[in-house]
C-alpha cells in the first residue's frame, strides 16, 4: 500500500484569487515553511509538459533535496498536478480547486512510490509525524498569503 496524504484548507477567496498561487509553480516558494526554489528546465512556464528542478527540504534532515518536476495536468480554477521525481521515484501531487460558499477550498494530495529498503520502513512511519505537519503549515501559509493579497 502506498503512503499518501491529504491536506485541505478553505480559503476565503474565489478560484480566480486562488488559482495563480497554486498553478505557478515559482509561486510556491512563497507559501513553503522551508526553504524551497524551483527553476524551469524546459517547455512553457506552468504548461503540461514542462519541467522543472525543485530543491528544497525533505524530512526528517535533507536541506537540499533535489527533484526533477514535471507539470502533469492543469485544469484552469480547478486542477493543477506535477510528478516530483527523486532517487526513490516519483511522487505525484494534485492540487484541487472547489468553489465552496464564495471561497476555495483547497486539496492536496501526495502519493509516494513503493519505497525499497530502509525507506520502506521509515517513510509510513516519518511522513505522518513530520511530512504531514510540514503539509499542513504550507497550505495555511497558502491560505494567509491569498487572504493577505485579496
Amino acid at each position: 500500500m502506498a503512503t499518501k496524504g491529504t491536506v485541505a484548507v478553505n480559503i476565503a477567496a474565489p478560484p480566480e484569487s486562488v488559482w495563480p498561487w497554486i498553478a505557478d509553480i515559482t509561486k510556491h516558494a512563497e507559501w513553503s515553511p522551508k526553504p524551497y526554489r524551483v527553476e524551469l528546465v524546459s517547455g512553457e512556464p506552468n504548461a503540461v509538459g514542462s519541467h522543472y528542478r525543485s530543491v528544497g527540504w525533505v524530512p526528517p534532515n535533507d536541506n537540499n533535496h533535489e527533484n526533477d518536476v514535471e507539470i502533469t495536468q492543469v485544469v484552469p480554477m480547478t486542477r493543477f498536478a506535477l510528478d516530483a521525481t527523486d532517487s526513490n521515484g516519483t511522487f505525484v501531487n494534485t492540487f484541487d480547486l472547489k468553489a465552496v460558499d464564495g471561497g476555495t477550498e483547497v486539496t492536496f494530495l501526495i502519493v509516494f512510490p513503493q519505497m525499497k529498503g530502509m525507506s520502506a520502513i521509515m517513510v509510513p512511519i516519518l511522513f505522518p509525524l513530520v511530512g504531514m505537519s510540514d503539509i499542513k503549515k504550507r497550505m495555511q501559509l497558502l491560505k494567509q498569503k491569498v487572504e493577505s493579497t485579496k
